[in-house]
């Protein structure tokens, strides 16, 4: 679908509050949103709780309510509480949407499981230091990564039993490390800095290890890097900074038939301009379309500019929500599903559920 600036609006479909502190991440479980399971997603806050939302099933068709109601309200289904002492950073569900692994600053992630409707703890990995700031699964939820301030990467392999087993403390980050992410499809896995590097870490026969440093030598970001996110191919990657510029990465195809096996990535082109404050949230839909958060309150889109620039591939601002929260905003997240929702987490202790339609069909798709 082509997109072009004028095309889009956003609309807040609703404000969700119950959260007591900032609220830090956002994820959508990925098992949601089809015909028969409503969508449910997981924030986590400086509250030391996690709460689960779930979007109510839509109203009848009969009813002679507005369309846009057929986006019935959200309500939080569950508290996780009473198991972190500090506050609760990241959290992430296994590509089953069956576990939700929660990272925390008092130095554990423990695992989540819905036990006949209730959320239960169902394991708690130790090892980290101090603060963990990121966890992320692979794509066949066998590998769970975690990463913290302590500037280390740990990787634990799921064993029966909830049981998770530290196969590897990946040690390369000279600084505190943001955020983990795995690739969408290869057990490769991305790590990002206060150090304002991204790492990308891959398995050798049981032996992890760092494949490629993105730095400034290399075209990289000048300042910490808060965020990565892949595109629905895994091909690309966008990266956000301290420095107040997005990134846009290329893996080299031509390199996967190299000696090692591994491909490099290759940095593409840099969207800068559009942001005055830290960019600490990046994600790129399954349409293409880049949503920032940031610290100036405002949600900012992207989408690759098809004019056929001879410079090579660039991107272009397709809408800007001025002042989105009273706050930062920590994370935006992208709806799995059909419909082009978008959920927001900010300082000032709120989440917000946005649609991004098209005003040439009315409806957005």
């Amino acid at each position: 679908m082509e997109f072009y600036e004028g095309a889009c609006e956003l609309k807040l479909l609703q404000t969700l509050e119950g959260h007591t502190d900032r609220v830090w991440s956002l994820a959508w479980n990925p098992a949601t949103g089809t015909a028969d399971t409503p969508l449910v997603f997981a924030s986590c806050s400086g509250d030391k709780t996690v709460r689960i939302w779930e979007q109510n099933p839509s109203p009848s068709s009969s009813s002679s309510s507005s369309s846009s109601s057929s986006y019935s309200s959200w309500n939080c289904k569950a508290v996780l509480e009473d198991t972190h002492t500090r506050t609760v950073r990241s959290c992430c569900w296994s590509p089953s949407g069956k576990s939700l692994a929660v990272a925390s600053f008092d130095a554990t992630t423990s695992i989540w499981e819905n036990v006949g409707g209730d959320f239960e703890c169902v394991s708690t990995l130790e090892g980290h230091e101090n603060e963990v700031k990121s966890v992320s699964w692979n794509a066949s939820g066998s590998l769970l990564a975690t990463c913290g301030r302590d500037k280390s990467v740990w990787i634990w392999e799921v064993q029966p039993g909830n049981e998770y087993e530290c196969v590897s403390v990946l040690q390369g980050h000279t600084q505190d490390v943001k955020m983990v992410m795995w690739h969408p499809t290869l057990d490769v896995l991305f790590s990002c800095s206060y150090d304002n590097t991204v790492k990308v870490w891959a398995d050798d026969d049981d032996d992890w290890q760092c494949v490629q440093t993105l730095g400034e030598p290399n075209n990289g970001h000048s300042s910490t890097v808060w965020a990565l996110s892949f595109n629905k191919t895994g091909d690309k990657m966008v990266t956000c900074s301290d420095d107040l510029t997005l990134k846009i990465w290329e893996m080299d195809g031509t390199s996967m038939q190299s000696a090692d096996g591994y491909a490099s990535w290759r940095h593409l082109c840099t969207i800068t301009g559009y942001h005055d404050r830290t960019i600490f949230s990046v994600h790129w839909s399954s349409e293409g379309i880049i949503a920032s958060g940031a610290a100036d309150d405002a949600i900012r889109f992207f989408v690759e500019d098809k004019d056929g620039l001879v410079d090579g591939p660039s991107y272009k601002l397709l809408l800007k929500e001025e002042k989105a929260h009273g706050m930062d905003i920590n994370s935006v997240q992208w709806s799995p599903g059909e419909k082009r929702l978008l959920a927001s987490a900010s300082d000032d202790g709120t989440v917000k559920i946005w649609e991004l339609a098209s005003l040439c069909t009315g409806n957005g798709y």
